[in-house]
């Protein structure tokens, strides 16, 4: 093999790992993106039987422009944490946190829980 064919064939071999690290960083940094918006429902745990009637929805988000909590716009921190208060009726309750990124992708999260009042009459409490 001559010499001159040698380097180009070394050219294009490393123009080639180039071009391939360059790709590969890119959709690493873009994953977040291709994954769509992310909700993480902390409380309540998902068919938890609860004693009193005014609950605390509290989680986490990534990657959203748009929340809402049973249809009802919400807001998070600057850290894509939300907490909303919600009164249960008795019995089983299910609860709908939808969120949009901002290419219009859009994620759901059904929370299900059993409101049952306990035996002193107390369910209210803050």
């Amino acid at each position: 093999m001559n010499r001159g064919l040698l380097k180009f064939y070394l050219k294009i071999f490393l123009i080639s790992i180039f071009l391939f690290l360059i790709l590969g960083y890119a959709f690493y940094q873009s994953r977040s993106l291709l994954a769509g918006p992310l909700i993480d429902v902390r409380e309540p745990k998902n068919g938890q039987t609860i004693d009193h009637q005014l609950i605390n929805i509290a989680g986490g988000t990534k990657n959203i422009k748009k929340i809402t909590l049973n249809d009802r716009q919400i807001y998070v921190d600057e850290f894509g944490d939300f907490n909303e208060r919600l009164l249960l009726s008795e019995g089983y309750n299910i609860m709908k946190i939808s969120a949009w990124d901002k290419f219009g992708k859009k994620t759901e999260k059904m929370i299900e829980v059993i409101y049952k009042q306990n035996g002193d009459g107390e369910g209210f409490r803050l």
